[in-house]
């Protein structure tokens, strides 16, 4: 089996409602790439990546479009699909820094080996450890704290028991909203702070130690990506452990973490981190190293959904309830596959069909793709 072409899909996605983190104005959409990686045997796999815009992003939904079609497909035409991680290092040596345009073509090429061999990809890459998923319920920056817990009521009815709020821009409302949380819900449920990186050192430590007595499971990238003597700082300076998100992009930037021991947990997004392939490198590296997993993602739809849910099924160890599924638990307005994944109980059940488990839905694609 040979690929012959890869095929670029860009989408504009709507957000159910304005989606705001702590860097940036509040967006109305998101702009998705699904890449299309097909093969002269008539198999075709699927990827997903977005054009994020915010910390660790500089992409343009055109940039992946030609970086994808001018650089990588010229050098995978006439390859095996199978042979993904000498794929990846061949473009890697193309192109640096490419990690996002990779991410959706490494995992169409999962795509294709599960629907070749007629299995789902965890049963390639471990095997079966889990079936369903447990995940985290984003709650996005509102201007009120009632409004933040409308949201988080509204999770916990469907049967969510842990919380990543979005903090960074009013350490006030910050507070506010922490306190109204655990006034509301008591302890049962784990509340995760998240302020994408937008804090000062010393702003960050004032916040964290208010909000110690409110028993946060971990603080997500208090402050800026290039600044891991601070994070470092940081986790010795307060009770809450620190994750690190924006700062992690490559398993290098991983053990810089792990040496300076500036976070005791990891989140990992599909398109941040150049795909599956990638993602379990880090989930070795960051287990090996004694550090807890956050599997996330960037709003997603299914496509990018279903690829950490494959992740989780095969990974036999522990890990953290996480926001990969923040796509398809609300904040995007519609999907683009035929039978769209969705969160009940709280958790996502692992897709057991062939390949990442979802197909793509031509009616959708056509409404939401920008190309035409």
């Amino acid at each position: 089996m040979k690929i012959t072409e890869i095929e670029t899909i860009p989408l504009r996605l709507p957000f159910a409602q304005p989606f705001r983190i702590s860097q940036g104005a509040g967006r109305e959409t998101i702009d998705t790439l699904i890449v299309r990686v097909h093969t002269d045997e008539g198999i075709s796999g699927i990827g997903e990546t977005q054009a994020w815009r915010r910390q660790g992003s500089a992409e343009l939904i055109w940039n992946l479009v030609r970086t994808v079609k001018d650089e990588f497909e010229p050098r995978l035409a006439g390859r095996s699909p199978f042979d993904i991680g000498g794929i990846l290092k061949t473009l890697d040596e193309a192109l640096y820094n490419t990690l996002y345009a990779q991410a959706a073509v490494a995992d169409a090429l999962y795509d294709i080996a599960g629907k070749a061999v007629g299995l789902p990809v965890h049963k390639l890459l471990a095997g079966e450890c889990r079936d369903r998923v447990r995940v985290c319920g984003l709650l996005a920056m509102k201007p009120t704290v009632a409004e933040t817990l409308e949201s988080a009521q509204g999770f916990y009815d469907r049967g969510f028991r842990h919380f990543g709020l979005k903090i960074g821009v009013d350490p006030k409302q910050d507070l506010a909203n922490v306190r109204a949380l655990r006034d509301r819900f008591g302890d049962g449920v784990v509340i995760r702070v998240d302020a994408n990186g937008a804090l000062t050192y010393d702003d960050a430590l004032s916040l964290l130690r208010k909000l110690e007595p409110y028993d946060i499971d971990a603080a997500e990238q208090p402050i800026a990506i290039w600044d891991l003597d601070g994070l470092a700082a940081l986790a010795r300076a307060t009770t809450i452990p620190i994750m690190a998100d924006e700062s992690v992009s490559t398993d290098h930037s991983l053990l810089e973490v792990i040496r300076r021991r500036a976070a005791t947990v990891v989140q990992t997004k599909i398109a941040k981190n150049g795909g599956m392939y990638r993602v379990w490198r880090l989930w070795a590296l960051a287990s090996a190293a004694g550090m807890r997993i956050y599997p996330g993602n960037h709003p997603s739809t299914s496509v990018a959904t279903a690829a950490v849910a494959q992740l989780c099924a095969a990974w036999p160890g522990p890990l953290l309830e996480g926001v990969f599924a923040v796509g398809v638990s609300g904040a995007l307005a519609a999907d683009v596959v035929t039978d769209p994944l969705a969160p009940a109980n709280g958790e996502i059940r692992v897709p057991t069909g062939p390949g990442l488990g979802v197909e793509l839905d031509p009616a959708a694609i056509e409404r939401f793709r920008i190309d035409r």
